[in-house]
């Protein structure tokens, strides 16, 4: 498994150049990530907090943490001081309680509001009248450490590109339309994270700043 050679293989058939790649190095060893950290790759994305914390004294202090997994409100703490930007922000509970975190260590921390945008059930996020009701909520207004900086989806695990491009391309409508709302100061939307190894030129031709990218990258999981 030549990483390097992988890492400039998907770079090259990126749709959009200026798209941000985490490297979603799950389960993998830290040979592995240091493989990827050497050539030139700073953003990690993981999904379980005791596997962050694991592999974060090992690696470089550049190294940029992303929690891109579902996560637990009672594990926030443990990433609070470090965490780069929390993918998978599902609902205002988990929300309030990043923002509780962030309010211990006097740190405002990077998120992305996760939609459900996906036909399948398992799928965690917001739907829409679950998103209108926390935004109009004085309880959101009166956040102070959080950054909310964009949106998060994953579409449906299909063959149907189009099924696919239609999610991605409904999320993207999202993303403007808040853009263009009035909403709390702590709202600055720059970033759309959609888009993993099978979907991630579909998501990039519409629209996505950051693609999840892991068998691609390290190769299957055993």
């Amino acid at each position: 498994m030549d990483i390097k050679a992988n890492l400039e293989v998907i770079k090259k058939s990126f749709p959009n150049q200026d798209c941000k790649l985490i490297a979603v190095s799950k389960t993998k060893p830290l040979s592995d990530l240091k493989a990827a950290y050497e050539a030139g790759i700073r953003d990690f994305g993981e999904n379980k907090v005791q596997e962050i914390l694991a592999k974060q004294p090992e690696m470089p202090a550049d190294t940029r943490w992303h929690m891109i997994g579902h996560l637990q409100s009672n594990k926030v703490k443990h990433i609070a001081p470090f965490v780069q930007l929390i993918h998978g922000v599902d609902s205002f509970k988990l929300l309030q309680e990043i923002n509780k975190q962030g309010k211990k260590i006097d740190r405002i921390i990077p998120v992305l509001i996760q939609m459900h945008i996906a036909e399948e059930e398992s799928k965690f996020g917001f739907d829409r009248a679950e998103l209108e009701e926390m935004l109009s909520s004085k309880e959101f207004a009166e956040l102070t450490h959080v950054k909310v900086i964009g949106l998060m989806g994953m579409a449906t695990f299909t063959e149907n590109a189009d099924q696919i491009r239609k999610e991605f391309r409904g999320l993207k409508q999202l993303f403007e339309e808040l853009k263009g709302r009035k909403l709390p100061d702590f709202v600055d939307l720059k970033e759309i994270s959609m888009g993993m190894s099978g979907d991630y030129k579909i998501a990039q031709e519409e629209g996505s700043t950051m693609v999840r990218i892991g068998s691609a990258i390290f190769g299957s999981r055993s």
